[in-house]
């Protein structure tokens, strides 16, 4: 093995310090001098650069080999083009010295970018690393510098007078740190008003240090602080019910597990006792088995929040607006519905006035009938429907695996999953899929959560429906976990492949780390290996993603995802081979970092919700309509493929089932449909009421 290979195989297994390839390999090939620049014998092989301000590494932009492409400061993640070299011209050289750090065009102005280049050996390609830690640009005397003293993922380096400052100060890692810190603990909450809060907690151990805690609330991000941080104020909504937690990250981007939640429900600023006035003028039409509702607004002292609608007095939906959709009702049945306002402290109003409806006698809808199946204390999570009409659904949280079947009711237990834990979030058993040979080889392919990962693993089931565990192959490991954030959906192509989403585990810098495993799509041979035509060389077939849950082919192959944002967005792709999706820099599309969703190659997705009419979860397509199912927004969402567009999107069942987690196509073109309604975050096993449910389509 020649010693170029050495080296990257050293980085990659082992991420010592690359001097030690140097010397071992090739005995005195370090030619600079560590007294001419105290800190660059270290860099001779290609080390990353870290800022001090921030923690996070110089990066070449999107992975870029082109000339021009921009620096930044990024997450650590050990990529090629995060090692830079400091060579004996006086150069800082990357992607294995093959190309230079220049400023664009060549600039010598203060805020010149500083881009890569090939190597002319021009002053503009000269750099000093100091002892003090600046990086000076010899062309024109100033320093490297993160833009605007930023700290964010993405923020572009420039050239600035030296002042000084932590922007402009980069250190080296001698050895590679790849060990995450201890979780935080001891979560205690101080001065609490109906809008703020004051989060205090106890500190986490590394071996080199914590730089930064996260805050989040429910899997969504509240705010960072530095390393030395030990109590932070936060703002929280009236009357909400959070659950708070912290989790730690190094200045190489290791993220720890995340501490226990600690819940918290804020109060009302003030005490409102009135209620709205009632909804008037309920009016409406049935069509086939479906029912369409729409009344005039209420009025409140405060505000209206939403409207209730009961159908033969229970409630069936929500509403924000003035409108409602009634679907999958028996045929020719006299409903009689009424509507009641609530504003944000659940006062309600009287009763509209009472409308009775009588549906037609056959169905002409979308959504046909819908059929309660079967109930659930624990969480439903994957589901498989069998050739012979039974499905398979994974329970979360007590970690076993029940045949179902539907014509009798009856559900039978095939087994407990090895290995499983749950991560008092939303890890646990999760994905389910069948070989597409099951009925001769029997693999049911699982991906679930252990105590150091996630993996993706198959068991045989016997001819009697139960799991053989001397079977069982772990197929891929090492996929980071964390309390939320852990993907789970498997899915077959037509290609014979299996796909898998797997989540960022709270670190968005894995979403676009190619050689990392956390925030992707994965492409994967049945038996477990690399397929050759991936396009990393790894199991990657996408990346940028933040949590994508749901996976489905259309009958052009094309490979659709549904994914979680934080706070403002969710998103349906359109996956490509090799495609990026922009998390953590774009969610959505709204710019959160960097240059945000203008950034080059980000692929857009094909539509948006809002996360309080989304966090969305599984996708199914049947007969080219993609079905969604959302949790928080409480509906299924019915879209219309056509070509790589999405048409046509009408939400379904909005408030009528609550929180909707798995949607599967059934063996006879219908829909399977779970909910997710109690118990979702704290990883108790059977402490849940869930429903599965059978949806006949229409048109």
């Amino acid at each position: 093995m020649d010693c170029r290979k050495q080296r990257v195989l050293l980085r990659k297994l082992v991420g010592v310090s690359t001097l030690f390839w140097v010397a071992a390999c090739e005995p005195g090939a370090v030619t600079e001098s560590p007294e001419a620049h105290p800190q660059s014998a270290a860099l001779a092989a290609g080390e990353p650069l870290v800022s001090a301000s921030s923690g996070r590494c110089l990066d070449v932009a999107q992975e870029s080999r082109t000339p021009g492409a921009v620096l930044q400061i990024y997450g650590c993640h050990g990529g090629i083009n995060q090692a830079f070299t400091f060579t004996a011209a006086g150069e800082l050289r990357t992607y294995d010295n093959t190309l230079c750090v220049d400023t664009a065009s060549g600039q010598t102005a203060q805020g010149a970018r500083a881009v890569i280049a090939t190597c002319t050996g021009l002053p503009a390609q000269k750099w000093v690393f100091n002892a003090n830690g600046t990086v000076v640009h010899t062309a024109s005397g100033l320093c490297l510098d993160v833009e605007g003293a930023k700290t964010a993922d993405g923020t572009s380096a420039i050239v600035w007078t030296c002042n000084g400052q932590t922007n402009q100060k980069w250190s080296r890692p001698t050895v590679a740190d790849t060990q995450a810190p201890t979780p935080p603990s001891n979560l205690v909450t101080s001065n609490l008003t109906c809008n703020s809060v004051t989060l205090s907690w106890t500190g986490s151990t590394d071996n080199v240090g914590v730089a930064f805690y996260d805050v989040y609330h429910d899997g969504q991000l509240m705010k960072s602080v530095g390393g030395s941080t030990r109590s932070t104020q936060l703002t929280v909504v009236p009357g909400a019910n959070w659950g708070l937690y912290v989790n730690a990250r190094d200045a190489a981007g290791n993220v720890s597990q995340a501490s226990p939640t600690l819940p918290l429900t804020p109060p009302q600023c003030e005490l409102d006792t009135t209620p709205p006035a009632a909804p008037s003028q309920l009016s409406g039409s049935a069509s086939g088995t479906g029912v369409t509702l729409s009344w005039n607004a209420s009025t409140d002292n405060v505000g209206v929040s939403g409207y209730d609608v009961l159908r033969n007095g229970a409630k069936v939906g929500t509403a924000t607006g003035t409108t409602f959709v009634d679907s999958g009702l028996a045929t020719s049945t006299a409903y009689t519905y009424t509507v009641v306002a609530r504003d944000a402290q659940g006062n309600v109003s009287t009763a509209s006035n009472a409308l009775t409806l009588t549906t037609g006698a056959a169905c002409t809808n979308p959504i046909c009938s819908v059929t309660q199946v079967t109930t659930d204390t624990d969480i439903p999570w994957g589901l498989v429907a069998l050739a012979d009409g039974t499905v398979l659904y994974s329970r979360r949280d007590a970690q076993d695996i029940v045949r179902l079947n539907p014509v009798t009711g009856v559900k039978t237990t095939l087994g407990t999953v090895p290995n499983v834990q749950s991560t008092d979030g939303e890890g646990g058993l999760l994905g389910l899929a069948i070989s597409p040979a099951f009925d001769t080889d029997r693999w049911l392919y699982i991906m679930h959560t252990s105590p150091t990962d996630n993996r993706i693993v198959r068991i045989k089931v016997s001819a009697g429906f139960t799991l053989d565990l001397a079977s069982h192959q772990v197929l891929v490991q090492g996929l980071l976990r964390n309390k939320f954030h852990n993907g789970g959906r498997l899915r077959w192509g037509p290609d014979g492949k299996l796909y898998a989403s797997t989540g960022d585990a709270q670190n968005g810098a894995n979403a676009q780390n190619t050689s990392n495993l956390a925030g992707k799509v994965l492409r994967i041979n049945p038996d477990g290996t690399i397929p050759s035509d991936n396009p990393f060389g790894n199991f990657v077939w996408s990346y940028g993603h933040r949590n994508p849950q749901g996976l489905a082919f259309d009958s052009s192959g094309q490979l659709w995802a549904q994914e979680f944002g934080n706070s403002v967005m969710d998103e349906t792709n359109l996956i490509v081979k090799g495609g990026n999706y922009g998390w953590p820099n774009c969610e959505g599309t709204v710019s959160q970092g960097g240059s945000g969703c203008a950034t080059p190659g980000y692929i857009a997705p094909k539509q948006t919700y809002s996360t309080a009419e989304g966090s969305c979860s599984g996708i199914a397509v049947v007969r080219d309509v993609l079905y969604v199912a959302c949790q928080r927004g409480t509906r299924v969402y019915r879209e219309v493929i056509s070509g790589s567009n999405l048409t046509n999107v009408t939400p379904y069942f909005v408030g009528t089932y609550g929180r909707l987690r798995t949607v599967e196509p059934s063996v006879d073109g219908n829909l399977w449909l779970t909910t997710s309604n109690s118990g979702d975050k704290d990883s108790i096993p059977n402490n849940s009421n869930e429903k599965i449910f059978r949806v006949l389509l229409g048109n």
